[in-house]
C-alpha cells in the first residue's frame, strides 16, 4: 500500500480533531459536557452505522469483545473527562502544549511493549511537533500567577495524553484481526453506552437541549467529523506505526489556532508561522525510514 496513504488517513483526523475544537468552544456554553460529548459521540456511531451494516462482516471473538469495549470508553470517556478536567485549572494553551506529549508517551509505550522501535527521526520529529506546538500558541501559554490546583490540571492533561497514548499502541492487534469499520463502530458504541451515566446524571434525560441553530449546526458537525476522524484514525493505526499516527495530533491545535483566528477573531501569535514550519518538519521527519 502506499505509505502517503496512512499518513493522509491521520492528517485529516488531526486536522478534525482541530476544527472540533473550534466547534466545542463555540457550543459549550449551550450544554454540560457530558451531554455534549454524549450528543456529538452518539451522532457518530450513527454515522458509522449505516456503513457499518451494510459491510460485510467478520465475527469478533467473545474474547475481544471486552477489550476493544473498554478501548473504546478510556478512548472516548476516561480521556476527554481528564482533559475537561484539567481545563478547569490551567489555561488551554498549554493544556494543548502537554497535549501534545501524546506521540512522545505512545512512542515509549510502544517500544516498552516491543510494539514499535525508537529510531533517531521519530524521536526528532516528535520532539520537533512539540516545540512546533509551544511556538505556535505564543503568548497565550502565560501561566496566570496564584493557580493552586495548577500542578493537578498539568497531571489531569498528562494522564489524557497517556490513556491516548495507550489506546493508540492496544487497538493494533485488534485491527489486524477485524475491519477498522467493525471496530470503530463496536468502540464508539460502548463509549456511548458509558456516557449516559454522567450525561444522565446531568440532566441529559430529563431536559430538553438547549442549542441555538447555530448550536445545533455544531453538534451536527462535532458528531460526523468524529465519526469519521475516529475511523481514519483507525484506519492509519492498522497500516503504519502508532507514532507516525499519533503524531498528526500536532495538527489539531495549530488548526484551532488558525481558525478560531479566522472564525471567532482570536489574537495569533507573530511565531504562528514558524511554529507551523516546525509541527511540518516535525512530520517529515517522523516518517523517515532508518537508514
Amino acid at each position: 500500500m502506499n505509505r502517503l496513504l496512512p499518513a493522509l488517513a491521520a492528517a485529516i483526523a488531526g486536522i478534525l480533531v482541530g476544527t472540533g475544537i473550534v466547534a466545542t468552544r463555540f457550543v459549550i456554553g449551550q450544554s454540560d459536557p457530558a451531554s455534549l460529548a454524549l450528543w456529538r459521540y452518539g451522532i457518530g456511531a450513527l454515522c458509522l452505522l449505516v456503513p457499518f451494516l451494510l459491510m460485510t462482516r467478520a465475527v469478533i471473538a467473545r474474547r475481544d469483545l471486552l477489550p476493544i469495549c473498554l478501548l473504546g470508553i478510556v478512548q472516548f470517556a476516561v480521556l476527554i473527562v481528564l482533559h475537561n478536567y484539567s481545563l478547569r485549572h490551567i489555561p488551554a494553551a498549554l493544556g494543548s502544549v502537554i497535549f501534545a506529549s501524546l506521540p512522545l508517551l505512545t512512542l515509549v509505550i510502544g517500544a516498552g511493549l516491543g510494539r514499535e522501535p525508537i529510531t533517531l527521526p521519530k524521536a526528532a520529529g516528535v520532539g520537533l511537533t512539540i516545540l512546533g506546538v509551544a511556538l505556535a500558541l505564543g503568548d497565550r501559554l502565560a501561566v496566570p500567577a496564584g493557580g493552586g490546583l495548577l500542578w493537578l490540571g498539568a497531571l489531569a492533561m498528562l494522564a489524557s495524553a497517556f490513556c491516548g497514548a495507550l489506546c493508540s499502541v492496544l487497538y493494533r492487534p485488534y485491527l489486524q484481526r477485524y475491519p477498522s469499520l467493525q471496530v470503530s463502530f463496536l468502540a464508539m458504541v460502548a463509549s456511548v453506552v458509558f456516557l449516559c451515566l454522567p450525561a444522565g446524571a446531568a440532566g441529559f434525560f430529563t431536559q430538553l437541549p438547549r442549542f441555538t441553530e447555530g448550536g445545533w449546526l455544531a453538534v451536527v458537525f462535532l458528531g460526523v467529523s468524529s465519526g469519521g476522524g475516529y475511523y481514519l484514525w483507525l484506519w492509519a493505526l492498522n497500516h503504519t506505526t502508532p507514532t507516525r499516527v499519533t503524531i498528526f495530533l500536532a495538527l489539531s491545535p495549530v488548526t484551532a489556532t488558525a481558525l478560531g483566528a479566522w472564525l471567532l477573531g482570536e489574537r495569533v501569535s507573530g511565531l504562528f508561522l514558524l511554529g507551523l514550519a516546525a509541527v511540518a518538519l516535525g512530520l517529515v521527519l517522523a516518517h523517515l525510514d532508518r537508514r
